[in-house]
């Protein structure tokens, strides 16, 4: 089995080496970002807070899925333990430069991702009971019509939600006690049985109050470990100077970032954004086409937001919690260690459990965010509801590559998802990109009709299942 385990390690090492080295995927995401921001004309900066008014409104028929409802699902997937783990990781290994990378991605994949969810409720389609679903392999068949590459996106996003994201998921949760006095060989099949049983009975159908309480929790739960980084910052307020120093001065080390590129905190920077707040890797969309909303641009809006609080929000609250502790990143304890060792020394014994308790609620319902994406991909590859048996054997395999996940090796579990979140990439920026035009048309028909109403309504005469009537 080991050696098994050790000839995958080396495969996907050489296939991120393919990705990341060449400067492959940050090109892609990044010039991607700067491209979506200039055609939008900065949205991000225009339209920010008519994003957040777009968020409250309520859906346009009784009961469907609203905007808020969508944000909540992509947010859940999105939220989760690469906001603590994955930064404490990039900290450790890339620097604290690493930081001003993620808000960079963060900033310009908010037109990207703008676009990709725009696109998807454009294309979505509409399902027996008056309810949409959609997202990029629907835009891929529809409007790019090439059915055949939205098959392939379809199983690589599989691979990577099921796979690469939950496996890695399962393993952050486990190492954040490790830190812990009781913790030995065992604990980590142990935690790794508990998700696994609670991801299952959520997924088999059987606890699905479960799922209702943590879609409530986890919002509270954001807010205050939000609260709690902002106490510790104003705790050592006196390191304000020098943490901000740090980061700038780390980020622009160009002789450190293009030195050992992989190993630089450009590439963690946006290696651990693209992880945590996964835009233009075309998995927000299957949430976004789900809302019932009057104007597709106003789920992109949603879900360029969504991205923000992610990662400005939620990963700079992580960063501060670390670097404001005093306690400086290495190498050695980069995951778990490094955050536990920073909460320790500011907040005393409560920090490593409070730390814990985040993870442990975040990771839950990352996994069921994560598998939702799922679902609705082998619908479009099998061209209809898979059957009943089908489902139950895929929902138990998906429930043991959860347990599985807990016993990996840190690397292993990186590496994989790196290499899956870049297959993504890879395959979804250049369709919106060639797609860019109706998303445009989209927001500019926004705009105008803004100027005059209070509810702008969008219509179509293409190839748009939903929008026809």
């Amino acid at each position: 089995m080991s050696e098994i385990i050790n000839s995958f390690s080396s495969v996907i090492n050489t296939l991120n080496g393919v990705m990341y080295e060449p400067y492959v995927l940050p090109l892609i995401l990044i010039c991607a970002g700067i491209y979506f921001t200039f055609r939008t004309n900065f949205l991000q900066l225009r339209l920010f807070k008519e994003s957040i008014k777009v968020v409250t409104e309520k859906p346009v028929n009784l009961g469907a899925t609203s905007s808020f409802g969508a944000l909540m699902v992509s947010t859940a997937s999105r939220v989760g333990t690469g906001n603590i783990m994955g930064v404490s990781t990039a900290l450790c290994l890339g620097g604290a430069g690493a930081i001003f990378w993620m808000w960079v991605t963060a900033i310009v994949g908010g037109a990207s991702a703008f676009i990709e969810s725009t696109l998807a409720q454009i294309y979505k389609k509409r399902d027996k009971d008056g309810s949409s679903y959609g997202g990029p392999s629907y835009y891929m068949q529809d409007a790019l019509g090439q059915r055949w590459l939205g098959v392939i996106f379809s199983i690589v996003l599989i691979l990577t939600y099921a796979v690469g994201y939950n496996m890695l998921a399962s393993y952050n949760t486990q190492d954040t006690f490790s830190t812990f006095s009781f913790y030995n060989s065992s604990t980590p099949y142990m935690i790794g049985a508990v998700l696994a049983v609670l991801f299952g009975a959520s997924v088999l159908g059987g606890a699905r109050r479960l799922t209702k309480v943590t879609e409530v929790l986890v919002p509270l739960m954001g807010v205050i470990y939000v609260i709690v980084s902002l106490a510790v910052v104003i705790m050592n307020i006196n390191l304000l100077p020098d943490v901000f120093a740090k980061i700038f001065k780390s980020a622009f080390d160009f002789k450190a970032i293009f030195g050992g590129f992989t190993g630089s905190c450009l590439m963690y920077g946006i290696k651990r954004g693209l992880y945590s707040n996964e835009a233009g890797m075309g998995s927000a969309p299957n949430a976004a086409a789900a809302a019932d909303v009057s104007h597709p641009v106003k789920q992109g809006l949603v879900q360029m937001l969504s991205v923000f609080i992610d990662t400005l929000l939620i990963c700079s609250a992580t960063a501060f919690m670390c670097l404001f502790s005093g306690v400086e990143p290495s190498a050695s304890a980069a995951g778990a260690a490094y955050v536990q060792s920073a909460t320790q020394t500011a907040l005393g014994e409560f920090g490593p459990v409070f730390v814990t308790v985040a993870v442990c609620l975040f990771a839950f319902t990352t996994l069921i965010g994560n598998y939702y994406y799922t679902e609705g991909c082998l619908r479009f590859i099998m061209k209809r509801e898979p059957g009943k048996t089908f489902m139950m054997c895929y929902r138990l395999c998906a429930t043991f590559l959860v347990f599985l996940g807990a016993v990996l090796s840190a690397g292993l579990a990186w590496d994989t998802a790196d290499f899956l979140q870049a297959l993504m990439v890879v395959i979804n920026i250049p369709v919106i990109i060639i797609l860019t035009k109706p998303a445009l048309e989209a927001l500019k028909d926004y705009e105008e009709q803004r100027k005059t109403k209070d509810n702008p309504l969008y219509h179509s005469t293409g190839n748009t299942d939903f929008w026809k009537e």
